[in-house]
């Protein structure tokens, strides 16, 4: 069976317009998220992580309009650049809402999220587009399904990218469940109090060539548990057995696993749930984190941000804080990082969980030169 390894990634998030922009803010400890007065989309001021459009500086292309065509634009197009459109390429897209806001417009058609995908992909010259579409899974999801696509020899490589921006759709959802945070959120803190909303966007390219790769994908598995529309199951069901799913098809010891990258959402529920599934695995040593606090929820594109970001992490050999998170606030203990530590990094373990059950893990080895 083919393997499939990922070779240039890119982001775009309120911190940075490159990998190493967001490197450094991240590791200097800074959060793009601040409070926020919009009252087309919430009537109080809330706190969220919101991109400035003015700061990218750069000319679009006429066809590229909304925020979100602008952010996947910018993503993609040096990624495509290092490694140019050839073969069997196929574009995966990753979004919860797309341009949603469109709706507002009576532009019903412009809004699906397949217009979405083909747009960009036709910009950039490749064939063909696939939506994933699932919850706050999406984007590791996408990931996976790119690695699946390619050892099935259905395709020779993919171009990943992922984003979502704030609406009024999405705050207004989230402030229904009584989700926001009333200030930055806290993952696995035992003050945490809700979510904060983020907005970003990221990409990368997957091929089943090793020359040049940084990593190599060697597993992945998506379970839902359908435990409820909205909350994370209480056993963490679904989230413990994508892992063990990831663990199998990788053949590797969970023991070598150098770090987690979780979802931590900075809710009550879904990080007590993820502390669970931590335990259950039998993962509870390995050191790990959230970067919700950096960047808030991306919702469809933070599986795909923090995975590059977990990438970066290996690469420089370095641990990334868990922003926020001072005092244990769930029932089992899990080794949240505290601080920043060099560490050699090779295997990473990255998982998200979402609405409805959902639930992914991928296993990601660094490549040696």
């Amino acid at each position: 069976m083919l393997k499939a390894y990922i070779h240039s990634y890119n982001l775009i998030t309120p911190l940075g317009l490159s990998v190493s922009e967001n490197w450094q803010a991240v590791i200097s400890g800074k959060s793009g998220i601040q409070q926020q007065h919009i009252p087309n989309v919430l009537p109080d001021p809330f706190f969220a992580a919101i991109i400035d459009e003015q700061k990218s500086g750069t000319d679009f292309p006429s066809e590229i309009i909304t925020k979100l065509e602008k952010m996947l634009y910018l993503a993609l197009l040096p990624v495509v650049k290092a490694d140019p459109v050839q073969g069997r390429s196929l574009l995966i897209l990753s979004s919860t809402k797309g341009n949603i806001e469109l709706l507002e417009q009576h532009r019903v058609q412009e809004a699906h999220l397949s217009v979405l995908a083909n747009k960009i992909a036709h910009f950039f010259g490749i064939k063909d587009a696939l939506v994933v579409s699932n919850a706050c899974v999406s984007g590791v999801m996408a990931v996976g399904t790119a690695k699946r696509l390619i050892q099935m020899e259905e395709i020779d490589s993919a171009y990943v990218i992922a984003g979502d921006v704030l609406t009024a759709f999405v705050v207004s959802g989230f402030q229904s469940f009584q989700a926001l945070s009333d200030g930055v959120c806290r993952p696995y803190d035992r003050d945490r109090n809700g979510i904060n909303i983020g907005e970003g966007a990221a990409a990368c390219f997957i091929s089943a060539e090793k020359e040049n790769a940084v990593f190599e994908i060697l597993g992945d598995a998506n379970i839902n548990d359908a435990n409820h529309i909205s909350g994370p199951s209480r056993t963490g069901e679904g989230l413990h057995r994508s892992i063990e799913s990831a663990i199998a098809e990788a053949q590797i010891d969970r023991r070598e696993i150098d770090f987690v990258s979780l979802h931590g959402t900075a809710t009550l529920y879904n990080d007590e749930m993820e502390a669970i599934a931590m335990n259950r695995s039998q993962l509870q040593d390995i050191p790990c984190n959230s970067m919700k606090a950096y960047y808030g929820h991306t919702l469809g594109a933070s599986g795909l941000i923090e995975l590059i970001l977990s990438m970066e992490s290996a690469k420089k050999g370095t641990l990334i804080p868990s922003k926020g998170f001072e005092n244990t606030g769930t029932t089992q203990e899990i080794n949240v990082i505290r601080k920043a530590e060099e560490k050699q990094i090779d295997l990473i373990l990255k998982t998200a969980s979402g609405f409805g059950g959902s639930n992914s893990a991928l296993i990601l080895k660094k490549c040696t030169i």
